[in-house]
């Protein structure tokens, strides 16, 4: 007899299009019934592209009915379509940080090109223009917002609703695991505990009412940020990199997968994108030039500016006290002030991730900070 861990099992082989993810794993598969060899399930999930789901309910019906024993297959679809959802949002489950009006999630295609540091600096620039704003640290594996927002001590739990009461530095609500774990201690969990952690972080914390949420994601295009993106009602994406050719490449990957969920891309921001010589006054371009602004072009995305190297901005992290805060006029904090202007004027134009042609494009490259 067919059992119904055989028939998840089979399911897991059913990848969602264009993606290396099965559906099993996206939470897609749900009421499960099994009567003598028939069986049937329904497949949950939302997107824009309709042809989709007649491919995933072709694809599930094959594999289950290749089950030694398996009679009629019976697949129910239930498909909602993003763009009649009130949200302004690619997708997400209902409830889900349902307080936040804007929720912009940071990510970059590889590590080491300065993620959290923009993540932070455009968390405190947009409390500058005046709205609320909350910092959820999703990088579980290198949680490092507490230290950047000169965070300390641990997190209580409201005793009434029984949430996590995030804390609070700068004006802006943090959640991060490096509030909860020791700073020593490695994180060792499989992507189960990852996105339990997850989880926890979007329905178990007192957000309350926010204007924004800025979501640090851990850098590549894995589990976390697969989940994020089922999970969260994202408004948009901005895609960090830096101008090698290495970390362009993966920038490209980056948001080639949030296309392919169809979460709204903001633009390109290119970090560490030159150096001034604090002796000289001289622009030197030590990792490359322009080829943030080149793939921007390319991709039909915004370029959303140039951050400077500046080591002023590893002291601001270090310390707790990031450029925005700590050299407000510097170069680098003009920067990200102008990274959120972009990002206000996308989301509240409701203009966030359209594709943009060779004519309509500049008024959208930030140039706050120009040569």
């Amino acid at each position: 007899m067919i059992n119904q861990e055989q028939v998840l099992e089979a399911l897991k082989k059913v990848k969602f299009p264009g993606l290396s993810r099965d559906i099993v794993s996206f939470g897609f598969v749900h009421d499960v019934r099994i009567s003598g060899g028939d069986v049937s399930f329904t497949i949950r999930f939302q997107t824009e592209n309709p042809n989709v789901g007649a491919q995933i309910a072709r694809d599930a019906e094959s594999a289950v009915k290749a089950l030694p024993g398996a009679g009629a297959v019976n697949v129910q679809l239930d498909i909602a379509a993003r763009a009649q959802m009130p949200s302004p949002a690619a997708g997400g489950e209902h409830g889900v940080l349902e307080g936040v009006k804007y929720k912009i999630a940071v990510a970059s295609g590889k590590g080491g090109v300065g993620k959290s540091t923009v993540s932070t600096n455009l968390a405190l620039a947009l409390r500058a223009l005046g709205y609320t704003v909350g910092m959820l640290d999703a990088d579980i594996y290198g949680p490092s917002q507490q230290m950047m927002l000169g965070i300390h001590g641990r997190p209580q739990i409201d005793e009434i609703d029984e949430k996590i009461v995030p804390m609070e530095n700068h004006g802006v609500k943090t959640m991060s695991l490096g509030l909860i774990t020791d700073p020593d201690t490695p994180v060792i969990w499989r992507g189960p505990m990852v996105m339990k952690a997850l989880d926890q972080f979007l329905t178990d914390v007192k957000w309350g009412e926010l204007d924004f949420m800025i979501i640090d994601l851990p850098p590549g295009t894995g589990d976390a940020q697969l989940t994020m993106t089922q999970k969260v009602p994202l408004t948009g994406v901005v895609v960090v990199t830096t101008p090698q050719d290495v970390a362009l490449i993966d920038a490209r990957k980056g948001l080639a997968m949030f296309r392919k969920v169809n979460v709204p891309v903001l633009g390109i921001i290119e970090n560490m994108s030159y150096y001034i010589c604090r002796h000289c006054g001289e622009r030197e371009e030590i990792f490359g030039h322009g080829g943030g602004r080149k793939t921007a072009d390319m991709l039909g995305v915004p370029f959303l500016g140039e951050v400077p190297l500046d080591p002023s901005v590893v002291v601001g992290g270090d310390s707790g006290e990031p450029i925005v805060v700590l050299q407000p006029d510097s170069p680098a904090a003009q920067a990200f002030r102008e990274l959120a202007r972009q990002v206000v004027e996308q989301v509240e134009s409701g203009t966030a991730g359209h594709t943009h042609g060779p004519d309509d494009r500049d008024h959208h490259q930030g140039h706050a900070h120009t040569h």
